[in-house]
């Protein structure tokens, strides 16, 4: 039987003397409540109700056990209230720095079309890692190996001048190739990790370039800047290239790619982002569709 509804419906006619009006008050109507509370004393073996007056009077039995039922109608309110609150709690979710606002705000309204409420919060690599570890974000996009990943990033070279090949060389930065200074190819913190740094420093070392002619900037601003104030170029994705106003170039030497995947400490969260989120997820960090 359903235990709850009876005691929601015998509470509220004890409060009010009247099933007409307990059941009004239980919003429920005044058949239900007759039955519900019917059902409750075949359940208990004892009548709740004298039905021998006008006004619905508790029973010696009634007046014992209905302590009990008013606690058990406030836990199973509170309990809804609880429910209802969990599942409105925002999901948080560790991004890329690089994401866009737009493509973030289209991914949180799609989400919330699932009743998923998402919030963002932008990191670095590491840090995102470490959010999702001393769980001060229930997700994170985590930067892996683009052949380990859910999504893929390709990765090139953009500057402000437009390039006159379809690629660009990396040996043709080398020193003395064009008589001026030496032209730099600069890593922004989304791509200093091991698995794409070390495989850029690899290329420069092959190819003949100084040690200081690949550099790490501090923020994706500041590569910008140096970008924008001179012929070096920026290690970046088609999209990111499309927002700074530069002219993109896969590498010649090198097949480059960030790679993403979902670390999370509930499953079904990972999940989630995985497939049901998965086109608008990768609107968010560029990938190929």
């Amino acid at each position: 039987m359903d235990l709850v509804g009876g005691c929601r419906a015998f509470v509220s006619v004890s409060e009010t003397g009247s099933f007409t009006a307990g059941a009004a008050l239980a919003r429920i109507p005044q058949p239900v409540a007759s039955r519900r509370i019917a059902a409750l004393e075949r359940h208990f073996g004892e009548r709740l109700f004298d039905r021998t007056t006008r006004r619905a009077r508790l029973t010696a039995f009634g007046r014992d056990v209905l302590p009990a039922a008013q606690r058990l109608v406030r836990l199973a309110d509170s309990l809804e209230h609880d429910a209802q609150r969990a599942r409105l709690r925002p999901m948080r979710v560790a991004v890329p720095g690089t994401s866009g606002v737009r493509e973030l705000a289209e991914l949180a309204a799609e989400a919330r079309a699932l009743e998923v409420h998402l919030e963002f919060r932008a990191a670095e690599p590491g840090e995102r890692a470490e959010l999702v570890r001393t769980s001060e974000v229930r997700a994170a996009l985590a930067a892996v190996p683009a052949e380990e990943g859910v999504w893929a990033v390709p990765l090139g070279v953009a500057g402000v001048a437009p390039p006159r090949a379809r690629v660009v060389h990396l040996e043709t930065l080398r020193a003395g190739r064009s008589g001026g200074p030496r032209r730099r190819v600069w890593i922004q913190p989304e791509d200093d990790v091991p698995h794409l740094r070390d495989r850029v420093l690899r290329v420069r070392d092959a190819v003949g370039l100084q040690p200081a002619q690949v550099a790490v900037a501090g923020s994706l601003t500041a590569a910008a800047a140096e970008v924008f104030a001179s012929a070096d170029l920026l290690l970046c994705s088609v999209a990111q290239a499309g927002e700074l106003g530069l002219h993109w170039r896969p590498i010649g030497e090198l097949d480059l790619a960030r790679g993403y995947g979902v670390a999370a400490t509930l499953g079904e969260d990972a999940e989630r982002l995985r497939t049901v989120l998965h086109a608008a997820v990768g609107r968010c960090l560029g990938a190929a569709s």
